[in-house]
């Protein structure tokens, strides 16, 4: 074990994608892991990937304040403390449908998952680190290079990422006093069943439809890692983690 084997953290989506990805690479370094997420038999599908892991499965709908509480008491009952929250629950919405055509329900989906989700669980992360002894922890949100540049016809999941950019900055501010380190890692084209369709073919800026390189969702899974190790005392900001040759330096 390495010395993060007395380190706790909370995955949010972890029963898929990303989420899942960092799970295993984190249960796997030592960490005790909260596994949060929509669907149990997921997330016990992911638990059982590290048989030997120390996790906890939560199901848990990130857009309910109810259930955000009641993933942070059932994981503190369980392990004691939380030293990392990994803010990774999240939807795309539906694809492809023009902005004057997106439905207000489905905009406020993504709203609820990607922003709200965000918040309660980090609120939630955020009083207990500032609470616990000894104080401190660290929190690190899933962007994505949508924070950055959009793709066509993705107006909520790209106002979620931005606004999440404001989060995280927010949050690195308020958290120092309390030994709360807060950064954000930043994801283009990691393979899972979320960016499947990169490989077929993709909607560019210019109109054409072309496929995407993707790269191991275990890169990424590793940089959150890193991130995760620091001592509380250096912080990665801010980690862009990319396909190589995908179309973001110069999109458009």
């Amino acid at each position: 074990m390495n010395a993060k084997e007395d380190a706790i953290a909370v995955v949010t989506g972890a029963g898929s994608g990303i989420g899942r990805a960092v799970a295993v690479e984190l249960l796997g370094a030592g960490w005790s892991v909260a596994l949060a997420g929509r669907r149990a038999r997921a997330l016990e599908e992911t638990a059982a990937l590290v048989p030997e892991g120390a996790s906890l499965v939560v199901r848990t709908d990130v857009s309910r304040p109810e259930d955000v509480t009641a993933l942070f008491t059932a994981t503190v009952e369980r392990f004691g403390r939380v030293d990392l929250l990994f803010n990774n629950a999240g939807t795309f919405g539906p694809g492809g449908v023009p902005f004057e055509e997106l439905p207000y329900e489905a905009w406020r989906h993504v709203v609820d998952t990607n922003l709200n989700g965000a918040f309660l669980c980090a609120q939630a992360a955020y009083r207990q680190m500032k609470e616990q002894e000894p104080q401190g922890g660290r929190i690190i949100n899933n962007g994505s290079v949508s924070a950055h540049a959009p793709r066509p016809h993705s107006a909520a999941y790209t106002a979620t990422k931005h606004a999440l950019t404001g989060l995280t900055k927010s949050l690195s501010l308020d958290g120092r006093p309390h030994r709360i380190a807060v950064g954000q890692i930043d994801i283009g084209n990691a393979a899972t069943d979320m960016t499947a369709r990169m490989e077929t073919g993709a909607l560019q800026a210019n109109g054409e439809v072309a496929p995407e390189p993707v790269m191991d969702v275990t890169d990424v899974a590793r940089t959150v890692r890193h991130m995760a190790e620091l001592p509380l005392e250096a912080n990665v900001q801010f980690a862009t983690v990319l396909a190589t040759a995908m179309p973001y330096i110069g999109r458009g």
